[in-house]
C-alpha cells in the first residue's frame, strides 16, 4: 500500500479530472460507496470459489452489537458488487435505468508486483436497468473517448459472450469431460478448480496448460440464437464505430457474476499484468444481491497501470505549475502582497507565496531560485520601489531573457489577464 506524493499525485487529479468530463459527456453519474461492505456482499455476488473470495480479501469480524452479534465486514475487493447493492437498497431503479460511474481505492491482498498493489485504484463505469447491446457498445466507445483524451494509445480490445447459464451449464459439462480426459496435464491449480469453477482454467497464465486450454471446447459454440444476436449486435455497433477488436474465446474474466458481454482493453507493456480496463454484462447480479431482476454492464480500469502504460509509452502527463511565484523581499510587503495574490486567485490565477521560514524570507537571490523551481512563468516582485509607486514588477523566468515590466497593483483584472495569456506553461 503506497502513498502518493506531490508532484506524482498531480499526475492522478490530471487523470480524474478527464474522467470526469468524459463521463460527463457521456451521461455517467458520481456514485460513492463504502469501503467497508457485509462479507455476504462479495461472496454471494463474486462467486465462493473465486481467488477474490478465498485467498485475497481484507475480512474480519466487527465488534458485537446490542444483541450481542458480531457482525463480518470486508474492505471491497471491488466496487460492482457495492454499487448493485446501493441500486437495490436506494431503488435508484424505480424510474428507468441509471449510469453511474465511482474512482476509489480497493483492498486484494495479492503479491505487490509492478501494476499491483494491495490498496490500488479503481475508475469504474455502470449502467443499470439497460438490456441492449447498444449500451455495452456505449460503455466500450466511453473506454475509447478516454483513451484517446489522455493519450494512451497502445491497447487492444479483445471480446467474448459467455452466453446465459443454461449455455455455460451445458458448456461446462463438455469442457469438465474434456480436462478429466487430460487430466495428467492439469496443474494443482486447474485440479482443484476442475468441479467448482472450470470456466478459470480457460484464463490460466501457466505455459504448459496453453496447448490444452486451446483444445477446449468453446463457449461461443454453445451459444443459443438470442445470445448470438446480442454479440452479433456489439460487433455491428463496433464495426460501425470503427472499433478495432478481437474476438478471445479464452476470455471469461475472474467474476462468476457475468454474462454475455465480457471484454478487456490488454497491453504487452507491463507485462504480466497486462489488463488495463475490463467489465462486461452482469444481468443476474441485482437479483443475486436481493433486488429486483434488472440487466447491468459495466467496466472498470485501474489507476496505476494506467499511469504506468503512459509512462511506457514516453507520454507526457501535463502538470500545471503556478503562473506567477511572489517574491516578497521584506516583510512590511506582506499585507499589500497577500491582498494582490488573493485577487488574482479570485481571478482564476495560480501563484504560489514565497513564505518566511524561522530564519526568515531569505535573501532576494534566494527567493528568485525558489520560484524558477516552482516551475512558474512569472516571478511578482514586490519590492519597496514598486510599492511605493502602486505598482508590481513581473519578471519572466521561461523565455530566457527575464525580461520585466511593471503593472499596477489596482488592476488586479489587467494583472491576471497578463499572467493568464502570457505565461508559456499555459
Amino acid at each position: 500500500m503506497n502513498d502518493i506524493l506531490p508532484p506524482e499525485s498531480a499526475r492522478w487529479e490530471w487523470l480524474e479530472a478527464i474522467v470526469r468530463e468524459q463521463m460527463a459527456r457521456f451521461a455517467y453519474r458520481n456514485v460513492r460507496t463504502p469501503i467497508l461492505e457485509h462479507t455476504q456482499l462479495f461472496v454471494r455476488g463474486i462467486g465462493e470459489v473465486t481467488d477474490i473470495v478465498e485467498k485475497e480479501m481484507y475480512s474480519f469480524e466487527d465488534r458485537s452489537d446490542k444483541h450481542g452479534q458480531a457482525e463480518h465486514l470486508t474492505m471491497r475487493p471491488e466496487n460492482t458488487a457495492g454499487v448493485v447493492r446501493a441500486v437495490v437498497e436506494h431503488n435508484l431503479l424505480y424510474d428507468g435505468g441509471k449510469r453511474l460511474y465511482y474512482m476509489g481505492p480497493m483492498f486484494r491482498r495479492e503479491k505487490p508486483q509492478r501494476g499491483r498493489y494491495r490498496q490500488f485504484h479503481q475508475i469504474g463505469a455502470e449502467a443499470l436497468g439497460f438490456a441492449g447491446p447498444d449500451v455495452d457498445a456505449e460503455l466500450i466507445l466511453l473506454a475509447r473517448a478516454l483513451w484517446k483524451a489522455i493519450g494512451l494509445t497502445d491497447v487492444r480490445l479483445e471480446l467474448n459472450s459467455l452466453g446465459q447459464p443454461a449455455e455455460r451449464a451445458a458448456h461446462r459439462e463438455q469442457l469438465i469431460a474434456y480436462l478429466e480426459r487430460h487430466a495428467d496435464k492439469l496443474d494443482e491449480d486447474a485440479r482443484r478448480r476442475l468441479h467448482s469453477n472450470p470456466l478459470r482454467i480457460l484464463d490460466t497464465k501457466n505455459p504448459a496448460m496453453q496447448e490444452l486450454v486451446e483444445g477446449a471446447p468453446r463457449l461461443l459454440d454453445f451459444l443459443g440464437a438470442e445470445s448470438l444476436a446480442h454479440f452479433e449486435g456489439l460487433q455491428a455497433i463496433l464495426k460501425a464505430n470503427d472499433v478495432d477488436y478481437t474476438i478471445n474465446p479464452r476470455l471469461v474474466r475472474g467474476l462468476d457474476y457475468y454474462n454475455l458481454s465480457v471484454f478487456e482493453f490488454v497491453t504487452d507493456r507491463l507485462g504480466s499484468q497486462g489488463t488495463v480496463c475490463a467489465g462486461g454484462r452482469y444481468d443476474d447480479l441485482i437479483i443475486q444481491i436481493g433486488g429486483k431482476a434488472a440487466p447491468a454492464v459495466g467496466w472498470a480500469l485501474g489507476i496505476e497501470r494506467v499511469l504506468a502504460l503512459l509512462d511506457e509509452q514516453g507520454a507526457e502527463v501535463p502538470v500545471a505549475p503556478p503562473h506567477a511565484y511572489a517574491v516578497v523581499p521584506d516583510a512590511s510587503a506582506m499585507p499589500v502582497a497577500l491582498r494582490t495574490l488573493t485577487q488574482l486567485r479570485e481571478r482564476g490565477v495560480r501563484v504560489q507565496m514565497h513564505a518566511a521560514t524561522a530564519d526568515g524570507l531569505g535573501s532576494f537571490k534566494s527567493q528568485f531560485k525558489k520560484a524558477d523551481a516552482s516551475g512558474a512563468g512569472f516571478a511578482l516582485v514586490f519590492g519597496g520601489d514598486e510599492l511605493a509607486r502602486g505598482e508590481v514588477t513581473l519578471k519572466s523566468l521561461r523565455d530566457g531573457k527575464g525580461e520585466q515590466r511593471a503593472l499596477a497593483l489596482a488592476d488586479p483584472d489587467a494583472l491576471a489577464t497578463h499572467l493568464q495569456s502570457s505565461a508559456p506553461n499555459d
